[in-house]
């Protein structure tokens, strides 16, 4: 299914590692010898990395306009930055790392970083199980594809994003039962709309499936019309579709885990994937 272009671009990035928000870096603390800057984004937070990449990962931000201090700096990716393109990244006072596109600082020279151990590939998904006999499953919501699982561009993206409108209805996946009903946002509440400058999955909803399958439905427009520990059936109405947490425009977010709660990085599947072996086409 082809989207138009300015929904995919309205759309998105509008998550970020799911689900519970990671709490905001610490701003880097000056040290005897190390330069400090200050980061300039434009307005969104600086991430912070455990390695010299964009892909490696996040260990929390730093607001715009907040100071950092910088011990060394090593070159790896060339990024194009709100204050300069370079391929050199900033190691901080405190390990982290920020690509330097992103710091304004004195032209005080900063020694280079000995070298730094090259950041682990990700861990492979896990398989998606076989069907548990008499298993019966579905779409969450009927909607176009505007962002995929665990995509180049978005490395740790661990579900699939579907552009459906506000207020749309969204289905339970399959029969189970409600394990979370949460609010998850770095600020603010989840009854207005997020933005992409937050972190977090907004309202969400998490279902326990037989053979060990969890999915999980984000950024709903209030809170979810089920409660912990009800039983659901397939189709059944969770809440509705909004843009709560980090997002920029109503859609739904949706996971697939197995091997059991809890639902993390480590144990998501591709959706599309998971529900096509079970006879489901999404788009």
């Amino acid at each position: 299914m082809k989207v138009p272009a300015a929904l995919v671009t309205g759309l998105v990035g509008a998550l970020l590692p799911m689900a519970v928000p990671a709490a905001a870096g610490p701003i880097a603390t000056p040290t005897a010898t190390a330069v400090t800057g200050t980061a300039r984004t434009g307005g969104t937070a600086l991430t912070m990395r455990r390695m010299p990449s964009p892909v490696a990962e996040k260990t929390g931000t730093i607001a715009n306009g907040g100071r950092v201090a910088i011990v060394c700096q090593v070159t790896a990716q060339r990024i194009t930055g709100t204050v300069r393109t370079t391929n050199l990244w900033d190691r901080l006072a405190n390990g982290h790392y920020v690509s330097d596109a992103y710091v304004r600082r004195p032209a005080t020279p900063i020694p280079a970083c000995p070298a730094a151990v090259p950041p682990a590939p990700p861990a492979p998904a896990p398989s998606i199980p076989a069907p548990t006999p008499g298993e019966s499953w579905g779409l969450p919501v009927t909607a176009g594809l505007v962002s995929g699982f665990r995509t180049v561009a978005r490395p740790a993206h661990d579900g699939v994003d579907l552009s459906a409108r506000r207020e749309t209805p969204i289905l339970a996946a399959a029969a189970g039962t409600v394990i979370r009903v949460v609010c998850n946002v770095s600020a603010g509440t989840c009854d207005v709309d997020g933005k992409p400058a937050l972190r977090g999955c907004g309202w969400y909803v998490e279902v326990q499936h037989a053979g060990k399958v969890v999915t999980r439905y984000c950024h709903m427009v209030r809170r979810p019309v089920v409660a912990v520990g009800q039983a659901v059936t397939k189709g059944q109405l969770l809440g509705h579709v909004g843009t709560s947490g980090s997002s920029s425009g109503p859609h739904l977010h949706f996971e697939v885990h197995v091997e059991a709660a809890p639902a993390i990085h480590d144990n998501a599947v591709d959706p599309i994937a998971f529900l096509r072996s079970r006879g489901v086409s999404m788009g």
